[in-house]
């Protein structure tokens, strides 16, 4: 495998990495892991005169948790720190399944959260479970930091609301509210080895009578972004978590899907499999919900 030549650069803060940005703006990558950036490379999808590198940079690949700021996971954290990650199976344990989920062990070890959500793939796995647990990007540049709401973040396939002089640098959760429940679900052809063919993120909060408070369900490879379940959303809340009514989202979160046939799935197979996970991310959210 050769690569097209670029010249390689390690900035050792935000503000060197910043100035790197205005002086090579549009001839310039931003590297991580490097597990998606080394691909395209190889395959002449990008062809930059210069690639940078975070990994000089101190402190982004922290993992944290404050009861009031909730949970911030760094640009630099490997998908195999956050599967394994004390603070992630604490107090969000369905990321640390969604990163369990993320191809292989050794992709795991050298790819990051971050990488995994600003490649913008509509079947990324980390994607699901965080927009479902309204995450935020928080995105650096020499004019100041700015969060972006994953609900905004993904425009496209490979296209994101990063601004050209902008680095993100870390993943916001909000600390959820009583009584919720999160859950991710997931189809392949071989198990967590392939990309998914539908991939499901669900979070429910309870209210004291034990109905749906807050439904929140994110779908992935079902259309050019990830996609909200909105018409199941709305029919959950104020309702119980009943069979019946488990069935009817999953029914409603079908009809939201706008997937497409490609080698994965055909476009009959990904509705089903939304309506089946749908079902079955919302039960098991809600059943964690219920038993806090």
């Amino acid at each position: 495998m050769t690569l097209p030549r670029f010249k390689f650069l390690a900035p050792t803060s935000l503000a060197e990495a910043c100035a790197l940005l205005r002086q090579h703006q549009g001839k310039i990558r931003i590297k991580a892991g490097g597990t998606d950036m080394i691909v395209r490379l190889s395959h002449r999808a990008v062809r930059p005169d210069y690639l940078m590198t975070l990994k000089k940079i101190p402190g982004l690949d922290e993992i944290s948790w404050d009861p009031e700021q909730g949970l911030t996971i760094g640009a630099l954290a490997r998908l195999r720190e956050v599967e394994v990650s004390p603070v992630i199976r604490e107090h969000a344990p369905m990321l640390a399944r969604a990163a369990h989920a993320t191809a292989t062990v050794q992709i795991r070890n050298m790819g990051t959260v971050m990488g995994n959500l600003c490649n913008a793939s509509p079947s990324a796995d980390n994607i699901p479970t965080l927009v479902a647990m309204n995450g935020r990007i928080v995105a650096y540049s020499e004019r100041g930091e700015r969060e972006i709401p994953l609900d905004d973040f993904f425009l496209g396939p490979g296209r994101t609301a990063l601004e050209s002089d902008e680095i993100a640098i870390a993943i916001r959760v909000p600390v959820p509210a009583p009584k919720t429940g999160v859950s991710y679900q997931k189809i392949s052809q071989r198990s967590k080895v392939d990309i998914a063919a539908v991939n499901i993120g669900a979070l429910v909060t309870l209210d004291e009578a034990g109905n749906c408070a807050t439904v929140r369900v994110s779908m992935g490879a079902v259309g050019p972004t990830p996609l909200r379940a909105t018409q199941a959303e709305e029919y959950l809340r104020g309702r119980p978590a009943s069979e019946e009514n488990l069935a009817e989202a999953g029914r409603l979160a079908a009809a939201d899907a706008a997937p497409i046939s490609d080698v994965r799935a055909s476009r009959e197979y990904r509705k089903l499999m939304v309506e089946i996970l749908s079902k079955r991310a919302l039960e098991e959210a809600a059943g964690i919900a219920a038993r806090q």
